[in-house]
């Protein structure tokens, strides 16, 4: 399985396409103004839609950044507001949290291998094998 991409609703679909431009996102889709479609750099998509409210933005999207903190300070000379960070947290990841337009939650963060393998990551070897038994 593949994670393909992940949609977020947004209420003004102009400041949106801006917001992720602006991170870094290209857009690859664009039907205004309904909807917009952005691929990182490595590939993935992402993708707007035009809804009549936000309602209790839950979901968080990540996105990983190589060189973080300057990213972050790129982002803020280019006028984008961030809650919090860039920070060590105690998973082992680096994150700087901001929301977008719409007030979706967003992290962008640096985890390297923890991302993948953390510490406390599930043996899936060894779990089967204790499943067999």
């Amino acid at each position: 399985m593949q994670l393909n991409q992940v949609t977020l609703g947004c209420v003004d679909y102009p400041a949106s396409v801006a917001f992720y431009t602006a991170l870094g996102l290209t857009r690859i889709v664009d039907a205004p103004p309904r909807y917009a479609r952005f691929e990182t750099p490595t590939g993935e998509t992402f993708s707007i839609h035009l809804v009549d409210r936000i309602e209790g933005a839950s979901t968080m999207i990540y996105f990983e950044i190589e060189a973080l903190d300057e990213a972050v300070a790129a982002l803020k000379a280019r006028g984008i507001a961030f809650d919090s960070g860039p920070r060590d947290e105690n998973w082992g990841w680096r994150e700087a949290r901001l929301r977008d337009p719409a007030g979706n939650p967003l992290c962008l963060f640096r985890g390297g291998e923890n991302r993948r393998f953390p510490p406390w990551r599930i043996d899936t070897l060894h779990a089967a094998k204790e499943q067999d038994q």
